[in-house]
């Protein structure tokens, strides 16, 4: 072999490395580019971001011809290596250039290229997404056989929507794990919002026996005193008993009617059922998510929840589902009431119909709600009796204590975590009355 032809082998041969260099950095590059940050720039018009987002849709497709093209490089590489090195050292040349060229590939092939890729995935990406849409364009057929290859011999992937759930949640929780308080606050909101496609309304509604209610029977201003002493904007309208509701009665439409009948002097005529809404009935199974959309469908902001046998469970509003994401949204008009007070023992006084959500939020606890919704209900499901005032239980790595009980309703119950429970001070200190 003469020096020419010795010297345009050796150039071949840088070039193939290259060739790898590129392959490598690129397939790193384009599986470590944020997809969400790609997405925000095709929709601003950056047509590599729109090269990027039309690879990804295909990544199979992406990392078979990237592999082709790197492993045929690497393969003629070695190969000319080789026989350069025959042609100058006879057959120990075989195993010199076996040496020489894993060390050349592993540096200057994969780790460097891959270690700059990494530390500049969006960027790099960016840049080689259009030459490598070439690529994948020019190799597609020797990528769908070999996809259908794999795909006989280990099946097809089954991904699906869970996986890309969980993989979310996952960016959430690296997104607050050592930020500051504004990033956790920002990722518990987050959070909040994947749940709300498995928490039901029956978790987040206001109960029958919280709600104020309207008797259709009552004249006009027994009405209005009760709607003026109430902090509430819309209340459920019954006739003759509470489970036969029949409207919802919005104080504006009561104001308005009223101040529409003082003009012609004549209040006496108003009906409540002729001014109150049709009302909005939902089971109680159905999801938050569901049922934010059917609030927006609607322009509801007032439903009325009934089990499956048609009986009034309660009642949810938009606020409900909407504090299910950024916490307790209070005016001036709410009643800043907790239900949950710590006491100078480490322990916490909590009313029983306090949510066990609204508890786990405010304690940073981890106590079970899927077959209990309130604190009540959860010790009632787990002692399996109605217990009485001064009894102890155990569950959950949490003490509780019975403190008062009317009739068969424990309304205060008093709680102790156990040391290997972390515990957080969220819940308000003005002491139970």
């Amino acid at each position: 072999m003469t020096i020419l032809a010795l010297t345009i082998t050796a150039m071949i041969i840088v070039v193939l490395l290259v060739a790898s260099a590129f392959f490598s950095s690129s397939e790193t590059a384009l599986t470590a580019a944020s997809e969400a940050r790609m997405r925000a720039l095709a929709a601003k018009g950056n047509d590599r971001a729109s090269a990027f987002e039309r690879l990804s849709q295909h990544r199979d497709l992406l990392i078979s011809s990237l592999l082709i093209g790197n492993n045929l490089v690497n393969v003629l590489a070695t190969s000319l290596a080789t026989s350069v090195m025959i042609t100058l050292l006879g057959e120990s040349g075989v195993v010199i250039a076996t040496i020489l060229m894993t060390i050349i590939l592993v540096l200057f092939a994969e780790v460097i290229p891959k270690t700059f890729a990494i530390n500049h995935a969006d960027n790099f990406a960016l840049a080689v997404s259009r030459p490598v849409a070439v690529i994948v364009f020019l190799l597609k057929p020797f990528s769908i056989s070999l996809r259908w290859i794999v795909n006989v011999i280990i099946g097809k992937s089954n991904s699906n929507a869970v996986d890309r759930e969980e993989e979310l949640r996952g960016m959430i929780e690296i997104h607050a794990s050592g930020s500051d308080e504004d990033a956790r606050e920002q990722s518990a909101m987050l959070s909040s919002v994947l749940d709300l496609g498995e928490v039901m309304v029956d978790e987040v509604m206001t109960h029958r026996a919280s709600v104020a209610m309207i008797d259709a029977g009552q004249d006009i201003e027994a009405v209005f005193m009760q709607v003026m002493s109430s902090p509430y904007t819309r209340h459920p309208v019954y006739s003759g008993k509470q489970d036969n509701i029949i409207g919802v009665l919005h104080v504006k439409a009561l104001l308005r009617a009223m101040g529409e009948a003082a003009n012609n002097k004549k209040l006496d005529h108003i009906t409540i059922t002729d001014i109150a809404a049709e009302p909005y009935f939902v089971p109680e199974t159905t999801l938050l998510m569901n049922q934010l959309q059917a609030f927006r469908q609607r322009r509801e902001h007032f439903a009325v929840v009934v089990d499956e046998y048609g009986d009034f469970r309660g009642i949810v509003t938009l606020e409900d589902i909407l504090e299910e994401i950024v916490g307790e949204i209070d005016d001036e008009h709410d009643e800043s009431i907790t239900g949950i007070w710590p006491q100078d023992d480490g322990s916490w006084i909590i009313e029983g119909d306090t949510t066990i959500r609204d508890i786990n939020r405010a304690l940073d606890f981890n106590l079970p709600d899927d077959d209990a919704s309130t604190l009540a209900g959860l010790v009632l499901n787990e002692s399996r009796t109605i217990p009485l005032p001064g009894q102890e239980f155990r569950f959950y790595q949490v003490r509780f204590r019975i403190l008062r009980r009317h009739r068969n309703k424990i309304e205060r119950v008093r709680i102790w975590p156990e040391p290997n429970l972390s515990r957080n001070t969220k819940a308000k200190t003005e002491e139970p009355k």
